[in-house]
């Protein structure tokens, strides 16, 4: 109960219940900006998280496209240099020597 005064006895107990109120309920209000904050914090670093692990995909999805031009690559020149030295006719060959050697490099590269 409030000490006497000229106002209302009936007032200023309903402004002192009122500031009780606001005063315990401050700690409520503290607690749930910290709840939000945190959960704030945590879905930011989840999302980071996904991001990385899209970049790391991508990154290992590019290598491995490279690593498969690369065999490719390797395959056909192999071919090639294969090919250029059955191409190559003994030295002191005929013609007809070097006419089978190039049939048969047409052949193994199945032209």
């Amino acid at each position: 109960m409030a000490y006497p005064t000229p106002v209302n006895s009936r007032i200023t107990d309903a402004v002192t219940q009122q500031n009780l109120m606001v005063l315990g309920g401050a700690s409520t209000v503290a607690m749930g900006s910290i709840y939000q904050s945190a959960a704030h914090s945590l879905s930011i670093a989840f999302q980071n998280a996904v991001q990385a692990q899209k970049q790391a995909s991508i990154s290992a999805q590019a290598a491995s496209n490279m690593g498969v031009i690369q065999v490719y690559q390797a395959g056909s020149m192999g071919a090639a240099v294969g090919a250029a030295r059955i191409a190559q006719p003994p030295a002191g060959s005929s013609s007809l020597e070097k006419a089978l050697v190039l049939l048969v490099a047409v052949k193994l590269l199945n032209l």
